[in-house]
């Protein structure tokens, strides 16, 4: 008996070992019901925190002691709000909350002003904070299939975009300030309410080289007729002339991208 418990407080004092000399802490498909507080009392030498998988319901506030994480990883459980000391998280750059059951984000998000990808699909989100225009480092934004009536003006502000995926939410038009988003390269509202996007889109954007619209009312002519589409086609081809060219696979809906006709 005392072996075996033994041996079971080595393996545990083995585990934290690890965690703290890697700064990795991966428990995926656990049974979590609550984080460890082993993880949390690792402080500064968490870099990245996997609990994809599990049963946690909620954050701890005691998670902004992990002041050094860069990688949040919690998809897959029952999570319903973020704590709203979350901006401690100084050093987050990546953040990935997919599958859980969040309604809302707090407004201290936008002080997490390190993260470079932020991805909450298949959430039950109504709209997203105006602070998250304070993440200019913000790379990847994933909101697809949540409950987005629409997208806040402060969206434009985000200058380092480079994809923007919102598929599959209640999205009637853009905000005139995605326009902004000189970097951005891919945007994707299919199966949303869109009948029409800023008419300045494809000639700011210059980056843009995928834009995704099926299942929604806006028509193939408006979109052909909106004001650099010829530009935009011919930054699209490229693309795809140069995956063909590099042997590169594409699925059958690989070159169809725009609107449904």
């Amino acid at each position: 008996m005392g072996c075996c418990q033994s041996r079971g407080t080595d393996s545990k004092a083995n585990r934290i070992a690890r965690w703290r000399s890697t700064g990795i802490v991966a428990l995926r498909d656990a049974k979590l019901k609550t984080f460890p507080d082993e993880v949390l009392d690792l402080d500064r030498s968490v870099r990245t925190l996997d609990l994809t998988h599990n049963k946690l319901v909620e954050i701890p506030m005691d998670i902004s002691k992990l002041v050094n994480m860069q990688r949040l990883i919690l998809a897959t459980n029952l999570i319903d709000r973020l704590p709203i000391n979350l901006g401690k998280l100084q050093a987050l750059k990546v953040m990935i909350l997919d599958g859980n059951q969040i309604t809302s984000l707090p407004d201290e998000l936008g002080q997490l002003v390190r993260l470079e990808k932020l991805s909450i699909s298949g959430n039950m989100l109504m709209s997203l904070p105006e602070t998250i225009g304070s993440l200019r480092n913000l790379s990847l934004l994933d909101v697809s299939n949540n409950k987005l009536k629409y997208l806040p003006e402060s969206v434009g502000s985000c200058f380092s975009l480079e994809e923007l995926q919102a598929n599959d939410n209640h999205i009637e038009e853009l905000p005139a300030s995605v326009c902004n988003l000189v970097h951005l390269k891919s945007l994707c509202l299919n199966n949303n309410k869109v009948s029409q996007i800023p008419p300045n889109l494809l000639k700011d954007c210059k980056a843009l080289q995928n834009i995704s619209l099926h299942d929604n009312p806006i028509s193939m002519d408006q979109f052909q007729q909106m004001e650099g589409f010829h530009e935009f086609e011919a930054r699209r081809k490229k693309k795809f002339d140069k995956q063909i060219d590099s042997n590169v696979m594409i699925g059958s809906k690989g070159l169809d991208e725009g609107v449904d006709l």
